[in-house]
């Protein structure tokens, strides 16, 4: 049995994006794989048609979006042009656009609009419903010719931020200062765009009705600071204007769907369980605005089980033939469920895995996943059998021969509460030797842990580490009260965590209690900071994009303005000003007088989820402690480092961390 290597992700294959076609239920998919010499990722367009092998459209790797032209025509978004790249590296916006047939040829240059959009339907032929990136600043560049317009685009390059804004930047997208995502229709044969969304709305989700007359969306209007509280608002083709249905400052809203003479929506009102509570299906009368809860729903809708091997996204749900199929978390692994025209939920398909993106064509289930602690593949079934077929081998030859720990699971109970974890076994296990091992902790809190292909996990198994990790309270899956962690931070999660570390080494034995190393990003960074400054019971720790300091977190990161005071359990009224003891009470920070352990800090200096002077905190607390510590800052990198990162990133920081340990253990 070959050794799994450090750098085998570069060999996976992504799937994302998946979309059958309106005609026939041909699926079309996008394929990202790394690449090592540009320290990027090359992403192409395949189909599959009538069950044969996958077939890819494209081979340049700069496929972006997609969705179905016609029957047999996709168009799709490229950075293939070299016009297009020299505007773009002028500081003008615009985005190509292709066609290309399922019956071969090259891709054709279809048309380009002036701003950096994606396309989300096509409207009827020649017009489509495209989303905006649009700076208010700077974006009306294509209005103007002449001096006006080279003035705008030269202060554009000037090199400094003015803020007056919050949030001002946000992860994975830079600085969002007055930029806003706007919706527009671009018809192709005049080359002339129609804006749908007033300047400072800030636009969600977006779909055509079934006449394909009028646009059903949602967002939110704001001049300075944005609330998170979203309307729902329905735009006239024909008349060229928008009517609200539903004003935006109760809900927070993921999608609404047409459904006969109502509005489906998902959304939360967050008031039983703050920010982190999970969307209920509601009902909405167009006419009076009435709004009603359709369906009930305490569990998570769409998959949060966690891995580091995928890349890209697709939808989460599906509304065809008068039944919604979404998408939904269920203890440890994600389920697909079926919500009817009367509001009854039904289980479609239930086992453990992923399911990453789904569509619905014709009664038949498809949906990229991973199942069966395999990678990811596109897989189909009846919705009537449920019997799961794969239609896809990508990554089938990429773990044969190669040992992939399987995970034994642990249940145990804590404080009353049964909980799940999980132990993958070191290569070559022999019950007679000991074994250094490695305790891993999911970020959120609210996602889980599953019986899914971890990379780094399998890697380290692979280096003759145990490797373990479970679902504390706090987590997802559970539905709301057991993820309701507000003003408990470090408290029963922790306590959660190390019950469970007892129970390891009691099954385990073989797991040397002296050479037991921690590791976690963003709130398994914020607990490897917690566990540091509470406990010696490791020799080593690694922490990844965490939270040092509740105080300073809620004025620098991207969300922390709601989601520090909501997750301390501050109340409407509560702020750092009246509640500073309760904020330093969850703080590490405050407890690093008492660490021994050696850490590893792993940071991105573009992360604005868990920004980086937290880890500069940490890190430099602990040097004047003289506690042993180092800290690596990934250049032009964000919160997505281990998920999404450059490849070369990846592979450095995936040996910081083993070699961090291997020194310790």
């Amino acid at each position: 049995m070959e050794r799994l290597s450090l750098d085998a992700f570069t060999k996976y294959t992504f799937l994302s994006g998946l979309a059958c076609a309106p005609e026939d239920g041909t699926p079309a998919f996008l394929c990202a794989k790394a690449d090592t010499g540009e320290n990027g990722y090359l992403r192409d367009l395949w189909v599959l048609k009538d069950r044969d092998a996958p077939l890819r459209l494209t081979g340049d790797g700069k496929t972006g979006a997609f969705l179905w032209d016609s029957a047999d025509t996709l168009l799709f978004t490229s950075s293939r042009s070299e016009e297009g790249k020299k505007k773009r590296e002028a500081g003008e916006e615009r985005t190509d656009f292709y066609r290309i047939s399922l019956h071969g040829g090259e891709a054709e240059e279809a048309f380009s609009v002036p701003l950096s959009v994606t396309p989300l339907e096509k409207v009827r032929e020649g017009v489509y419903l495209l989303q905006a990136d649009w700076d208010m600043r700077y974006s009306k560049a294509y209005t103007l010719s002449g001096k006006a317009k080279e003035a705008l685009l030269a202060e554009k390059k000037e090199d400094y931020h003015v803020l007056d804004e919050l949030p001002f930047y946000f992860n994975g997208q830079g600085f969002i200062n007055k930029r806003r995502t706007a919706l527009f229709l671009y018809h192709e044969n005049s080359g002339s765009l129609t804006r749908i969304t007033p300047e400072t709305f800030a636009a969600g989700s977006a779909r055509l009705d079934e006449s394909r007359e009028k646009i059903l969306y949602t967002g939110e209007s704001y001049a300075t600071k944005r609330k998170n509280k979203q309307g729902i608002f329905v735009y006239d083709i024909a008349a060229g204007k928008s009517r609200s249905l539903l004003p935006a400052r109760t809900y927070e809203i993921y999608d609404a769907f047409w459904q006969g003479e109502q509005i489906l929506f998902l959304g939360t009102d967050q008031k039983r369980y703050g920010s982190n509570e999970n969307a209920q299906f509601y009902q909405l009368n167009p006419e009076t605005g009435a709004v009603s809860l359709f369906a009930p729903f305490e569990d998570a809708v769409g998959s949060s089980v966690g891995s580091d091997c995928r890349l890209g996204d697709g939808s989460s749900w599906k509304m065809a033939d008068g039944r919604l199929y979404f998408i939904a978390t269920i203890r440890n692994a994600s389920h697909i469920y079926c919500l009817d025209g009367s509001g009854v939920l039904t289980p479609v398909l239930e086992r453990e895995g992923s399911v990453d993106c789904l569509d619905i064509w014709n009664g038949q289930l498809y949906f990229v996943g991973m199942q069966d602690m395999k990678l990811q593949e596109l897989y189909t079934c009846s919705l009537r059998q449920k019997e799961l077929v794969p239609l896809t081998g990508f990554n089938r030859g990429i773990l044969e021969n190669v040992y992939v720990a399987i995970p034994e699971k642990l249940s145990f109970v804590n404080d009353g509460v049964d909980l799940d974890g999980w132990v993958l076994k070191p290569r070559d296990f022999d019950p007679k030797k000991s074994y250094p091992g490695i305790l891993d902790i999911h970020g959120g809190p609210k996602t889980v842990y599953g019986e899914v292909f971890y990379h780094e996990m399998q890697f380290w198994a692979n280096e003759g580490y145990f490797v373990f990790f479970c679902n504390p309270r706090g987590g997802d899956g559970r539905g709301n009260e057991f993820a309701d962690l507000r003003g408990k931070y470090g408290s029963i999660d922790y306590d959660d965590i190390m019950a469970f570390c007892d129970e390891v080494q009691t099954k385990y034995p073989q797991l040397d209690k002296k050479r037991l190393a921690v590791t976690g990003g963003s709130y398994g960074g914020f607990m490897t900071n917690w566990i540091i400054g509470h406990t010696d019971r490791f020799a080593a720790a690694a922490s990844q994009r965490s939270i040092a300091n509740w105080i300073g977190f809620g004025f620098t990161s991207d969300i922390g303005d709601d989601f520090a005071k909501d997750q301390m359990g501050l109340g409407k009224k509560g702020n750092v000003w009246n509640s500073m003891e309760k904020l330093w009470l969850h703080s590490p920070l405050q407890y690093l007088d008492r660490c021994t352990t050696p850490t590893l800090f792993i940071h991105s200096d573009e992360d604005y989820r868990c920004p980086l002077s937290e880890g500069y905190q940490m890190y430099a607390a602990l040097q004047q402690l003289g506690v042993e510590t180092r800290m690596c800052v990934f250049r032009g990198e964000n919160h997505e480092l281990s998920r999404s990162g450059k490849p070369l990133h990846r592979i450095r920081r995936l040996k910081e961390i083993t070699a961090w340990f291997d020194s310790h253990l």
